[in-house]
Order: C-alpha cells, then structure tokens, then sequence
C-alpha cells in the first residue's frame, strides 16, 4: 500500500521517485514547530495531525496550555492572494457572529511563509459530526447557512473561482482522459456515461441549453459559498448555558456558486429521506434569507459535477503518498466499474423531477 503500483497496475502509473518528490516531502513536525516559533507560539512538543488530503493540517499544544490549529497549504494550488480572499471572507463572517473557524490575525498578517510553504494557524475548536437525521440539528445548521449566504452576497470574489461545468465537469474528464487514467477495460464505457452525464448537466447549467423553465445555474444568483459544506466541515459541540451547536470549518474550497451547492450535500438517504432533511434545512435557512425553490432543479447536476471532478482530483493526488494509504481502491477497474455505475444513476436522477420542499 506504500509502494508505487507496478507498471501494469491499473492504478495511476506514477513513479516512486515521483512520489519521493511530492509537495510536502520536506514538512517535517520540526518545521511545523519551527514555523509556529517564528510566530512567537512555542510548542510543548504535542503536534497531531488532522484528517486532511488537500492541504496539512495539525493540531498543536502549546506551552501556555493552549491548544492551535496550523495549516499549511498545498503549493500552487491557490495564489497567495486567492487564500488571502479567503482568509478575508472568514473574517468577515466572523465579524458578522456567524460560527466559523477563521484564521488568527498575528503581526497584522493572517497569511504566512515559512520554509518554502504558506500557512496560518487558526484557535481550536472542538466538535462532533452533527445528527443530520435530527429535524432541530438540519433547521439550525440551515439558519447559519443562510447568515453565511447573507454575508456572501454582500461582494463578490475578485479572484477565486466560479463552480461551473467547465472546470469542474470538462476539464475533469478531459484530463482524465487525456493522460489515461482509466484502465482500457473500463475507459469506453466510463467515457460514454460520463459524455451522457455532463450533456444532461449542460441543460441545467448551461444557458445556452436551458431547461424548460428557462432558469440555469447561471441565471441563478452567484454569491461567495462555504464551497465545500460536508457534515465533516459542520462541527456541533453541546448546547448549554455557554452556547453551542454548529461551527463551519474549511472553507478552502470557497467559491461563487449558487446557494443550493451548500445545502445538496447535507443531504442523504433515498429520496423521502433527502425531502425531509431538505425541508427542515430551508425551514431554518428562510428565517433569515430568501431561497429561491428553482435552485433545487439543480442538485442532481452539481452532484454530478462533483463526481467526475472527485475522481479527477484523486488522480491528480495520488503522487502525494498519503493518497495511496488512505485510498487503496482508487484506480482500479473495480473503482472505475463503480463509477460508471453511479453516473448511470446520475443520469436517470436527472431526467427525475427535482426534490421539492
């Protein structure tokens, strides 16, 4: 599982020196210390890392007792000034009381460099996976939802980028394809599910292909999203006299979007199942803010996007050795069979009518 696949694996075919040679070859707990010190935060030698592929990220006990959060961010996968837009838009949650976790503010600066990486440190925060099957957890989650959506629309982003089929649907399937990550025994029958797949998508999110409605994601309203809003991103602590209840984390993936990408993926289960869950979500989030119900026409097809960019993105990865530990199965003909399975499914979830609530 550490080594490099075989030639004739039917996993990607990347090299051990590849692997060898990876982003974060030379982030060593010392250096995450170090970095910290040259902050005036001194460590007590505690240094845990955190469940994240994308970019490292590690809890941190210091010397006074407290406890940090340090990431240090992938390089080039944003610019420094895109992570600053980011930093910027957590800030200004914060500022309006809405629970997010933004980066500390130490010598005026949010953004850091050290040892060739950028990275900022953040307090901790405490917190389990909320109970998403519970109707008063999804009302309250869909009230902060929608105070972050109230902040998002206030300006736009300058410089990170808009969710859109082309760079998360084309782009992912044509580099996939262009550098042969699909085994041949799968690649004719993925490709043509795939194609399928993003043509049923292009009606919803394409204006130029409209769905009957005459509403697309873009005639949608863009505002700046958490981007990224898995129950793994939502941290619930207990509700008590000192507060409590959710607590957003992670908006690295923020972008400009329509308000429904952050509410599609709270959702789970058969169709009864996502309407209830929906239901109570937007029960919360109209409390503060407007939904537009048309939104929902696209859920299937941003979850389709999501997909094929999911399985490009851990292509792309799998250099970095923690992608072969954590993700073993990835690359094989099994994974490719399963998902052509689930863009078979895509396409029919498409061609239903859109959940309502």
């Amino acid at each position: 599982m550490h080594n490099s696949p075989a030639p004739d694996s039917d996993q990607p075919n990347d090299s051990v020196e590849a692997r060898a040679d990876h982003p974060y070859a030379t982030l060593t707990p010392d250096l995450v210390l170090d970095a910290l010190a040259e902050l005036g935060m001194y460590g007590d030698g505690r240094l845990m890392a955190l469940s994240s592929y994308e970019n490292r990220v590690y809890q941190v006990s210091l010397e006074d007792g407290s406890r940090v959060v340090t990431k240090f961010y992938r390089p080039e996968r944003w610019s420094n000034a895109q992570i600053l837009e980011e930093h910027a838009f957590s800030t200004e949650l914060q500022a309006a009381e809405v629970p997010v976790v933004a980066p500390l503010s130490i010598n005026h600066q949010t953004l850091h460099q050290f040892g060739g990486f950028a990275f900022s440190v953040s307090p901790w925060r405490g917190g389990r996976t909320p109970e998403l099957d519970d109707f008063e957890v999804l009302e309250w989650i869909g009230r902060f939802l929608a105070r972050i959506h109230t902040v998002g629309a206030k300006r736009p982003f300058e410089l990170r980028p808009a969710l859109n089929v082309q760079n998360f649907g084309i782009e992912s399937r044509d580099w996939l394809l262009a550098n042969q990550i699909i085994p041949l025994d799968q690649e004719a029958a993925w490709t043509k599910a795939c194609d399928e797949a993003l043509a049923l998508a292009g009606a919803q999110i394409n204006p130029a292909h409209m769905s009957d409605s005459g509403f697309s994601l873009q005639s949608a309203t863009q505002i700046r999203l958490h981007g990224d809003c898995h129950p793994g991103n939502v941290l619930w602590t207990p509700v008590d006299e000192h507060g409590g209840g959710p607590h957003f984390v992670d908006l690295d993936d923020a972008r400009t979007g329509p308000a429904v990408q952050d509410l599609w993926m709270l959702l789970s289960g058969e169709r009864p199942q996502r309407t209830v869950q929906l239901s109570a979500l937007l029960d919360g989030y109209e409390q503060f803010r407007s939904f537009d119900r048309r939104e929902l026409a696209l859920i299937e097809p941003l979850r389709t996007l999501r997909l094929i960019h999911y399985s490009a993105w851990l292509a792309r990865r799998f250099a970095d050795p923690i992608f072969p530990i954590n993700f073993p199965w990835f690359g094989s003909s099994d994974y490719w069979r399963g998902q052509i399975n689930m863009l078979n499914e895509q396409i029919e979830a498409m061609q239903e009518a859109p959940l309502v609530a």
